[in-house]
């Protein structure tokens, strides 16, 4: 594929992340996607054959632009400052009304279900698991966490995340909600509530 052909994929692919976070995933169609690129719809098929396709892609280059902690660790980052900055990154992306992929994301692991060995979502979530875990065991090794069974407490970690998620798209959560979470999270690590969340 030539520069010109990426970078057109490029921009595709930009303008359905973009359609996708507007209606979701369940809504949208290949004219969707043709009138926010201003394209022929011979001109995206080139390119994409579906919006499951085009959604793939969308979460692919996802995965591949996302930090977990967001870029902002030093090298003299505790185990406990590292986790405060994941979660602040966390609500920050919960709260996000506009522009984001949580809707959409929902809803194409319940229309799609993709094969386990396909699933983003699963090796993402696995992936944050490990990462959340290696801080925790540090964290404990340098005593400044309290936990006995790390991987646990990742996974705990992980699913109230994703709860959250899902309730900001369903009824609804408000900061300070989450800012109770995770300051509950925090203290059963033995990290006290010095910041706010």
């Amino acid at each position: 594929m030539g520069d010109k052909s990426v970078r057109k994929k490029q921009y595709i692919v930009e303008k359905a992340r973009e359609v996708f976070a507007q209606k979701g995933y369940k809504d949208v169609t290949m004219k969707d996607i043709v009138d926010a690129c201003e394209i022929s719809r011979g001109g995206l098929y080139l390119y994409f054959d579906s919006t499951r396709e085009l959604f793939i892609e969308v979460l692919n280059k996802e995965q591949e632009e996302e930090d977990l902690l967001g870029g902002k660790i030093s090298e003299n980052s505790t185990a406990a400052e590292i986790l405060v900055l994941f979660l602040v990154e966390q609500k920050k992306d919960i709260l996000r009304k506009r522009n984001s992929l949580i809707k959409a994301t929902y809803e194409f692991y319940f229309q799609e279900r993709p094969e386990k060995n396909k699933d983003i979502f699963r090796k993402d979530f696995d992936s944050a698991v490990k990462v959340l875990q290696r801080v925790i065991e540090i964290g404990v090794q340098n005593e400044e966490l309290i936990c006995e069974k790390p991987e646990d407490a990742a996974k705990n970690i992980m699913l109230t995340l994703e709860g959250l998620k899902i309730m900001s798209q369903t009824i609804g959560v408000t900061a300070e909600l989450i800012d109770k979470q995770f300051i509950y999270i925090l203290s059963t690590l033995g990290v006290e509530d010095d910041s706010e969340g």
